[in-house]
């Protein structure tokens, strides 16, 4: 790969100082352009990255639904007040909330039918968006970036 193509997109002249600063760079350079077309998407459809995360999730999780806790966990990028999100989603209708009966400090969350709408109407489109940002590498290296980017999370401890 040609050491250039970052130092020149984010216009730096001197040399990286080891290879983990490039590689860190690149990484947090490509989740940039790869999340602001999301984040596109995401407000055409009336929601941000986050609550289409949130939705996903709450789709998934089926008609029993999820603490607040618990979504927090599966989120792909944590964020602080999970609770203040909940209640925007809820004030829009895009899901519900239910008290547990057996143990009144767990509330779970469903998705509501509307939230269901704008999750399922971003289906087709996040496709196309995937396609149109790595349709051009080949599956055997999308394997290799997807097995890079878990050893990259997952790395031994001292």
């Amino acid at each position: 790969m040609d050491d250039s193509i970052l130092s020149a997109e984010i216009k730096q002249t001197k040399p990286f100082r080891v290879p983990e600063e490039e590689a860190v760079l690149n990484i947090m350079r490509t989740h940039s352009v790869l999340t602001a077309e999301f984040m596109k998407l995401a407000k055409s459809h009336g929601i941000t990255q986050v609550q289409y995360n949130i939705l996903r999730i709450l789709r998934g999780a089926g008609a029993d639904g999820l603490p607040c806790v618990e979504i927090g966990n599966r989120m792909i990028t944590r964020v602080p007040d999970m609770t203040r999100l909940i209640d925007r989603l809820e004030k829009s209708g895009l899901v519900r909330r239910h008290r547990s009966s057996s143990d009144r400090r767990i509330v779970q969350v469903m998705i509501a039918e509307k939230g269901l709408e704008v999750v399922d109407s971003m289906d087709q489109p996040t496709l196309d968006l995937l396609k149109k940002q790595l349709g051009h590498i080949s599956r055997v290296d999308l394997g290799k970036i997807n097995d890079l980017m878990v050893k990259v999370r997952t790395r031994p401890t001292a």
